[in-house]
This record gives C-alpha cells, sequence and structure tokens, in this order.
C-alpha cells in the first residue's frame, strides 16, 4: 500500500493527463498546469481569508469537482493534501486514506470519465479494485460518482437543462448527457443521496461542460455552463472556482441574467481572462476565450481582474458591474467612460436588427436581372457578395427603409479578440436605393450617398470598431453589439485623428487603439475577415 501511494503521488515525466485527447467538445481536459494555477489562486486567497492558514494541511476541508472528466483537479489536490498533512498525519498509508475518503470527491460527467478520474485519482477505475490506493472504499466508485441520470422530457426539451427531446432522448446504451449536477431541484438533498450523507464542501472547483447540443434549436447549440455556477452556490461553499468560455462576460444567449448577478453580486474575488482561447486548450477554439473565477461566499467588494494575452498580462481591481456589460481591458474603460460622458444619441438608433427585411440567409428565390417593380437585393454566398432582384411586394419586413440609402454590414466578422491586431467587423456595403439584403447583412440608413459615404467612413475608423470590440466577444455583431457607438454629423470623412481629438483621448489610449484594432481596406469586399 505504501508503495503503490507514493507511486500514485509522486512527480511523473510526462504526465499522462497531459497527453491525452479531448473525447468531444463537452469534454474537454484542463491541463494539469493550468489546473494548478487555479489551485494555486485558491490557496493563496485562503491563506488571506484565514490568518495565513495553508489550505493543504487543514485536514477538515472538503473539495468537490462536480463535474470530473480526467480527474486532474481532484489529483492534484490530492497530492497537495498528501504533502500539506504530512505532519499531522505523518502515516503515509493513513494520510491517503484520510484524504481520499474524507475530502475529496468527484461526479464523473460520463461513464468513461468516471472510470478516467478513478484511475487518475485512485490509479485503479475501481475504487475497490486490487491497484487502488484506498482499501476502505465499500463501492467500486469511492467517492468519484457516476450513474446514468434521465432527463426531465416537456413537450420538447428538458426541463433542467433544455436538452432537445428529438436528439437526446436515448436507449440506455447510449449517452444521453444528463450531467446529475443540474438535474435536480435540490442540489443539498441529491449529494446526500449520491454520497450517502449530508456534505458541506469548502470547495467547489471545476471545468464544467460548455454547451447541449442543439438546445437552442434545430443546429445551433446552447451554454449549459452557467447552469453549473449557479446549482454550486446553492451548496453555499466557502470557495467555488470554475473554467468557463469567457462569453458570458458580455454576451451569449440566455446569459443575461446569469451575467448581471454574477457583476453585481460582489462575490467574485479574482477573475482571469484569456481571450485567445488556445492559450489555455491547444487545438480548442472556443468563441470570445476562457476564463476562470474564484467566489466567494464571504466577499462583498471589487475584483482583481487579470487580462493574459501570451507572455504579457495585466492586473486591475475593478467594479464589474460599471456597465451593464464587462469591458476587459482597463485602458478601454477609461476611453468608454469619455464617449459616455459625451451623452450623444447611439448609433442603434439607425440601425436595423437582425434580419433587417425578414429574408433569411439561405434565400434562394431571387433572379438575376431586374423587372419591373423589383429591388436590389444583397446577400452572400460561399464568403462573396452577391447582388439579385425581388419584387418590391415580396418585402414585409421595415417596408419604409427600402427608398434610404444604406450601410450595410456583415452580421458575422471577427472571432472576438482572437487576433491582436482585430479587424472586429467585416466590410460595409453601400446600397443605393430602393434595396435590401439578407440576414447575412444589419442595415444602418440615412438619406443621401454623401451621408451614406460620410458613415461608411465611421465604420471604418479603428475608434468605431474599438467601441463595437468592447461588447463584442464572439463571432456575431448583433444590434445591441453598437449601442456604445454615438452618432456623429453625416457631413464629413471621419478619421480617427478627428476623433481622438473630439473625445479627448490621451496618446497612451490613442496608442491602445491603434495597437488593438486593425487597419480596414475597403478595397476587398470579402466578408471572411
Amino acid at each position: 500500500m505504501s508503495n503503490q501511494a507514493s507511486f500514485a503521488f509522486r512527480s511523473r515525466n510526462p504526465d499522462v493527463l497531459t497527453c491525452i485527447a479531448n473525447l468531444s467538445s463537452d469534454e474537454v481536459f484542463t491541463p494539469p498546469v493550468f489546473a494548478n494555477r487555479m489551485l494555486d489562486m485558491l490557496a493563496e486567497e485562503w491563506a488571506a481569508n484565514n490568518s495565513g492558514a495553508n489550505i493543504w494541511a487543514d485536514k477538515t476541508v472538503r473539495f468537490l469537482d462536480p463535474f470530473t472528466k480526467s480527474g486532474v483537479f481532484l489529483r492534484e489536490i490530492t497530492s497537495r493534501l498528501t504533502k500539506g498533512l504530512e505532519q499531522e498525519i505523518p502515516e503515509l498509508e493513513k494520510r491517503v486514506n484520510h484524504i481520499l475518503t474524507k475530502q475529496v470527491f468527484g461526479i464523473g460527467i460520463t461513464q468513461l470519465t468516471s472510470l478516467l478520474a478513478r484511475r487518475s485519482v485512485y490509479c485503479s477505475k475501481n475504487a475497490k479494485g486490487e491497484h487502488s490506493i484506498v482499501k476502505s472504499f465499500a463501492s467500486d466508485d469511492g467517492n468519484i460518482w457516476f450513474q446514468r441520470t434521465e432527463h426531465k422530457w416537456g413537450d420538447t426539451k428538458c426541463e433542467f437543462c433544455g436538452a432537445p427531446k428529438a436528439i437526446l432522448n436515448r436507449e440506455a446504451e447510449l449517452e444521453n448527457y444528463a450531467y446529475a449536477f443540474i438535474h435536480t431541484d435540490n442540489i443539498k438533498a441529491r449529494l446526500a443521496e449520491i454520497f450517502g450523507e449530508n456534505m458541506q464542501f469548502d470547495v467547489i472547483i471545476g471545468n464544467p461542460p460548455d454547451q447541449m447540443k442543439g438546445g437552442a434549436g434545430g443546429s445551433s447549440d446552447s451554454s449549459i455552463y452557467h447552469l453549473f455556477v449557479e446549482q454550486a452556490k446553492k451548496l453555499e461553499p466557502k470557495f467555488l472556482s470554475m473554467v468557463v468560455p469567457s462569453r458570458w462576460l458580455a454576451g451569449g444567449r440566455g446569459l443575461d441574467e446569469f451575467r448581471k448577478e454574477m457583476l453585481s453580486s460582489r462575490k467574485l474575488l479574482r477573475l482571469v481572462d484569456f481571450p485567445v482561447s488556445s492559450e489555455v486548450f491547444p487545438n480548442v477554439e472556443v468563441k470570445g476565450g476562457i476564463c476562470y473565477f474564484l467566489w466567494s461566499g464571504a466577499h462583498n467588494g471589487l475584483c482583481d481582474v487579470t487580462l493574459v494575452r501570451g507572455n504579457t498580462s495585466s492586473t486591475a481591481t475593478r467594479q464589474l458591474d460599471e456597465f451593464d456589460v464587462f469591458v476587459r481591458d482597463s485602458i478601454a474603460v477609461g476611453i468608454l467612460r469619455k464617449v459616455i460622458k459625451a451623452a450623444e444619441r447611439p448609433i442603434t438608433d439607425i440601425l436595423s436588427a437582425d434580419t433587417p427585411f425578414g429574408i433569411a440567409t439561405n434565400f434562394e428565390d431571387f433572379h438575376d436581372k431586374k423587372k419591373a417593380g423589383d429591388v436590389a437585393l444583397h446577400y452572400v454566398r460561399s464568403g462573396k457578395r452577391a447582388m439579385g432582384f425581388i419584387p418590391r411586394s415580396a418585402i414585409t419586413k421595415n417596408a419604409g427603409l427600402v427608398d434610404k440609402w444604406k450601410v450595410l454590414v456583415p452580421e458575422a466578422g471577427s472571432d472576438g479578440g482572437q487576433k491582436i491586431p482585430d479587424a472586429v467587423l467585416g466590410k460595409p456595403w453601400l446600397s443605393p436605393s430602393p434595396s435590401v439584403a439578407t440576414q447575412s447583412f444589419l442595415a444602418f440608413w440615412v438619406e443621401s450617398e454623401d451621408e451614406a459615404r460620410s458613415l461608411e467612413s465611421y465604420y471604418c475608423t479603428k475608434f468605431f470598431r474599438h467601441l463595437v470590440s468592447l461588447r463584442k466577444l464572439t463571432q456575431h455583431a448583433l444590434r445591441s453589439t453598437y449601442s456604445w457607438v454615438p452618432v456623429q454629423a453625416w457631413d464629413r470623412q471621419w478619421t480617427d485623428k478627428a476623433l481622438y481629438k473630439k473625445y479627448g483621448l490621451t496618446k497612451e489610449e490613442i496608442d491602445y487603439v491603434e495597437s488593438v484594432i486593425r487597419p480596414m481596406d475597403l478595397s476587398e469586399t470579402s466578408d471572411n475577415e
């Protein structure tokens, strides 16, 4: 037993958990180095809130990973406790047995990941198997539990997670992705059932599944990671730390209430944001980046926010709910304050909503040659812009805009700060009267060609696109993404120099905008920017 325990927790190179491939987009394994960053942050805050105490030397602290995959968090916690408790429990076998039976708990998200997690933590896929480093478990699960959970079906979706019944109402031998942690109305009672007693966890930590396939209807997926965060808070831990997509900070379908509560609660101690997701999860692209946070039930104050890009990082103590969405960079906050102080009319007053004329992206019922009574239709096929014609009578939405001059802008642009400098938005397209566009575009409207060209020049400035970037963490730029852009006078060709002067930007702020926003070249018309 002692030899097995020693082998289990001694440093090994290479670490097997750095070598395994992700199973799916929902089962992205957390790299051990990254998991240890989160544990370091936890230990620092624990000490700060407990008179310098070492969390890894406390045999009473309980840890839960309620959506364990590779078991990396549980394994690293166990390793740290094994070292930290050496003075209090000198005998290794007794120490490891105490840690794994009394302090470290997990819930697998699938049958396969539960076996993998047990193998990582117990050195055996069965907790009471021959090679397990703990001999006192009564079940093969040990304290890393998994059993198939069923969805609670409504007419078409699961009432707990929104999973589509048509896709995931499966037979028992197929994985149904009904995660036990979020499929209950009473999580405290459910955990008592799972672990055999009422459980109070001091720390909840892990990497929850990101999305539910088809949960937003059809082929569109829905975010579910916020459901795990909300459920974990109901357990009233002292600390909660999770790694999640950053898109909740400014956007994301169905995340408005979650964002509002998280930003205004004053419970977040630290937030570490990686706009480029591959810096956290190599070979995995998460639109808008990845972040992890440390939440404390006892905290009521500001948050230390760290922005990480490559080998550079910056940290600022921030009020998270100064705006309705979170602004990533502290320099950008200063610029935004100046724009808001001017109290000008927002450009969304002359910008259409999604699907401006009620015509879907895949609309095909148009013709190439103009007929009497037709209007021009602007559309995109295979990344290229094109124009056809449809009868004016076919326009049932925003018919009053047909005869306006318009600046059409692509609804999809760059990937939310994954690359710096960033274009942020795709190139505009002047649309003379009379004309309409498919769902591929949003439409600004003005009264004349001169005004349209003035608006186009404004759209192309780095200043304009920087203000948009503050609300755009993913590929899509919906109407709300433009909320912080003010209307200008459409009587000139706008330049960044004129806008920097108008809003009183400092040299540092100008240099910042110039460094993060790419120039826009109108000589090409591809929408692949």
